[in-house]
C-alpha cells in the first residue's frame, strides 16, 4: 500500500471514532473547565412542540412605519428571544411589517409572548424628597412610542435623569444583607456614569425612582455619590420577574411597539409521533439502499456500504455540532442527500465497469473510474448547492424557515458525499485492490461485471 492510502485510512478511522462518540444518543458533551457544550440533537418546532408568534406592528394610521425601524425591532426581539434559553428559535420579518417567531420547547408561552412585546422603557427619575410606593404610576418629561398608562392628568410630570438608552448591562443577583430576595444589578456606560454621578452628588438625600414603563419599581434614596455607573434595583420581585426585567433592559426598547396577530401552539405528542415515523421512513430507505448496492456491485456495493454508514455518521455528527435545528423537511432534505450520495457512488462503478468490460487491468480502471466520475459529481454537487441557495434565499425573504432547513441540511448532505463518495470510498476500493491484487480482475461477479 501507499503511504498515501495508510495515511488517509488511519484518519477515516480517526473520523469515524470520533462520530461514532458525537452520534452517541447518551453523549455527555464536552467540559473544559468552565466552558462546557453539549452535544445533542436541536429539534425544531414541528418535532419538539411549542409556539409560532406572528407579531405586527401597531401603529396609528397616521404614522409612517421605515424598514430600517421594523429591522431593528426584530433584532430587538431576537435578542430577547435568544435570551429566554430556548433551543434554537427562530425569528425573521415577514413582509414588511410583520416578525415571526417560533419558540420550540417553550415552558410558559403567555409570559414568552409579554415579553417579546413589551416596549421596556427604563427610567431614573427625579422625585425630590418624595418618596413613591413601588407600583405607582407616573408622568415623566420622556414620551414612550406605545400606549402610557392611564393616570390622573394632576398628577405632576417628574423630570427624568436617564433612561435605558445609557445602560450597558444588567443582572439578577440575590440580596446578601439577609433577606435573600432577588435584585438587580446595572451598570451604565460613561455618559450615562457621568450623568449618574453629577446627579447623584448635588441630590444627596433626595430620592431617584426607577421607573419601569412608567411604573415605579423602586424608590431608593440618595445616600452618597455614586461615580463609576454601578448600582442596584430592590423591589419585591420573585425571581421570574426579575429576570423578564432584566432581558427587558438588555436588549432596551422596541423601535416599533407590537400586536399579537396570531398565535398557533404545536403540542408534542404531534413531534414524537413524526420523529418515530422520520426513523422508521430514514432507516427503512437506508437499508434498502445498502441491500440495493451490495447485490448489484457486490464488494464495490459492499465498500460503497461502508462509506454511506460513514456519511450518515458524518451527517449527524456535523448537525449535533453545528448545531442544527431538525425539522421534518430538514430530515427530508436529508434522505434526499442519502439518494444523491448513492448516485455518486453508482457513476462511480459504472466508469469503473465500463474500463473493465473494455479490457483494462483492475488498477487503470479504478484509477480511471474514480477521475471521470468526478467532473459529474462535482457538477451534480453545484447544481444542488445553487438550487439550495435559492431555497434558503425564498425562505429567508418570505418566512419559510421549514424551506430553509431542507436547503441547509441537503446542501450539507451534499458537500459531506462529495467527501465520502471521493475519498473514503476511493480509499476503500484501492485497499481492497492492494490486498486482493491483480486477480480480483479475474472474479467477474464479485466486481459485478
Amino acid at each position: 500500500m501507499q503511504p498515501r492510502d495508510i495515511r488517509l485510512l488511519v484518519l477515516i478511522a480517526i473520523l469515524v471514532a470520533f462520530t461514532i462518540w458525537v452520534a452517541l444518543p447518551s453523549n455527555p458533551g464536552i467540559r473544559l473547565g468552565s466552558w462546557e457544550r453539549d452535544i445533542r440533537i436541536h429539534q425544531g418546532l414541528d418535532l419538539q412542540g411549542g409556539m409560532q408568534v406572528l407579531l405586527e406592528a401597531d401603529l396609528a394610521d397616521s404614522e409612517s412605519l421605515s424598514s430600517d425601524a421594523m429591522e431593528a425591532t426584530a433584532k430587538v426581539v431576537e435578542s430577547r428571544v435568544n435570551a429566554l434559553g430556548l433551543t434554537e428559535p427562530v425569528v425573521q420579518r415577514v413582509g414588511s411589517d410583520r416578525v415571526l417567531v417560533e419558540l420550540p420547547g417553550i415552558a410558559d408561552p403567555e409570559a414568552a409572548v409579554e415579553t417579546l412585546r413589551e416596549t421596556a422603557l427604563m427610567e431614573w427619575v427625579d422625585v425630590g424628597s418624595q418618596w413613591l410606593e413601588p407600583g405607582t404610576v407616573v408622568r415623566t418629561d420622556v414620551e414612550t412610542a406605545g400606549e402610557e398608562p392611564t393616570v390622573d392628568e394632576d398628577t405632576p410630570i417628574y423630570r427624568t435623569v436617564l433612561t435605558g438608552a445609557n445602560l450597558r448591562n444588567a443582572s439578577v443577583a440575590f440580596d446578601q444583607t439577609g433577606t435573600g430576595l432577588p435584585i438587580i444589578t446595572f451598570e451604565l456606560d460613561n455618559e450615562g456614569a457621568r450623568i449618574f454621578a453629577e446627579h447623584t452628588s448635588a441630590n444627596t438625600g433626595q430620592f431617584l425612582a426607577i421607573v419601569l414603563d412608567k411604573q415605579v419599581i423602586s424608590c431608593p434614596r440618595i445616600t452618597t455619590t455614586i461615580p463609576d455607573g454601578r448600582g442596584q434595583i430592590e423591589g419585591q420581585f420573585t425571581l421570574e420577574e426579575a429576570r423578564s426585567i432584566v432581558l427587558q433592559l438588555r436588549y432596551g426598547a422596541l423601535p416599533v411597539p407590537l400586536r399579537i396577530l396570531d398565535t398557533r401552539a404545536v403540542g408534542p405528542s404531534l413531534g414524537q409521533d413524526s420523529v418515530q415515523k422520520s426513523i422508521r421512513a430514514g432507516a427503512i430507505g437506508l437499508v434498502t439502499v445498502l441491500l440495493f448496492m451490495l447485490l448489484y456491485y457486490r464488494l464495490p456495493g459492499f465498500l460503497a456500504d461502508l462509506a454511506l454508514i460513514i456519511y450518515a455518521l458524518l451527517n449527524l455528527a456535523l448537525y449535533k455540532l453545528v448545531p442544527i435545528t431538525l425539522t421534518l423537511p430538514g430530515i427530508a432534505g436529508f434522505l434526499l442527500s442519502v439518494g444523491m450520495a448513492v448516485d455518486a457512488n453508482i457513476l462511480i462503478f459504472e466508469r469503473v465497469r465500463e474500463e473493465l468490460r473494455a479490457g483494462r487491468t483492475l488498477q487503470y480502471a479504478i484509477t480511471a473510474g474514480f477521475s471521470r466520475a468526478w467532473a459529474p459529481i462535482l457538477d451534480s454537487g453545484i447544481s444542488t448547492w445553487i438550487t439550495c441557495l435559492i431555497l434558503w434565499l425564498f425562505g429567508n425573504s418570505f418566512g419559510a424557515s421549514m424551506v430553509k432547513g431542507f436547503a441547509l441540511t441537503l446542501a450539507i448532505g451534499v458537500g459531506v458525499n462529495m467527501f465520502t463518495a471521493v475519498i473514503v470510498t476511493r480509499t476503500f476500493v484501492h485497499t481492497a485492490f492492494v490486498l486482493a491484487g491483480e486477480k480480483l480482475r479475474q472474479i467477474k461477479w464479485l466486481l459485478g461485471v
